[in-house]
C-alpha cells in the first residue's frame, strides 16, 4: 500500500508539473516550445520511475487534462506528440535493453538511434503534410516543406539530447530528495 500511495502522490505532482507548463507555454508564447518540451519528459521519468503501464496511464491523463484546462488545444496536441515520442521510444528501449549484452551494446544503440529517429518521422512528416493550413496559415512550396523537414530532424536532435541530459543529470540529483 505504501509504495502505491507515493507512486499516486509523485505521479500526482508530475501531472499538476505538467498541466502547469502546458498553461504556462499558452501564456509565454516566447517559450512555448521550451515548456511544452519540459511537459513532456514528465513521461518518460513517471516511465522509468514507475513503468510502462503507469506512464500510459500518466500520459493519457495529461493529454485529456490539457484538452480540459488549456485554452490552446493546438499546443496540447503538441505536448501529445512530444510525450508520445518519448513514451514509445523508452518503451523500445526498455524492451531492447532485456536483450542487450554488453559486446553487442554498441550495435544497439545505432539501432536504437535509427528507431527513435523512425518514431519521430511516423508522428512528424504525416502532421507537417497534413496540417500545414493549421500549422503554417497556409499550403506550402515543396522547397519549403524540405526545409521544415530538415529543420524537424535538427529539432529531434536537441530534443532528444536535451531529453537524456535532464534523465540523467537533473533527474537523477532530484530523484534522491524525493525518494528520500
Amino acid at each position: 500500500m505504501h509504495v502505491n500511495a507515493k507512486k499516486m502522490a509523485v505521479s500526482g505532482l508530475m501531472l499538476a508539473l505538467t498541466v502547469i507548463f502546458i498553461l504556462a507555454g499558452s501564456v509565454l508564447e516566447s517559450n512555448t516550445l521550451f515548456l511544452l518540451a519540459a511537459a513532456s519528459y514528465f513521461v518518460g521519468i513517471v516511465l522509468r520511475e514507475f513503468g510502462a503501464r503507469t506512464a500510459s496511464a500518466f500520459y493519457l491523463a495529461c493529454v485529456l487534462l490539457g484538452f480540459i484546462v488549456a485554452p490552446n488545444k493546438l499546443y496540447v496536441m503538441t505536448y501529445a506528440g512530444m510525450g508520445l515520442y518519448i513514451l514509445v521510444s523508452e518503451i523500445v528501449w526498455e524492451h531492447m535493453g532485456r536483450r542487450v549484452t554488453e559486446e553487442k551494446e554498441r550495435q544497439y544503440i545505432g539501432f536504437f538511434w535509427l528507431v527513435r529517429f523512425l518514431i519521430f518521422n511516423i508522428l512528424y512528416i504525416p502532421t507537417v503534410f497534413l496540417m500545414q493550413d493549421i500549422l503554417f496559415g497556409k499550403k506550402l512550396g515543396i522547397g519549403l516543406l524540405a526545409v521544415v523537414i530538415l529543420l524537424g530532424q535538427l529539432g529531434l536532435f536537441v530534443y532528444d539530447c536535451a531529453y537524456r541530459y535532464v534523465q540523467s543529470s537533473i533527474w537523477n540529483k532530484l530523484r534522491g530528495k524525493l525518494f528520500q
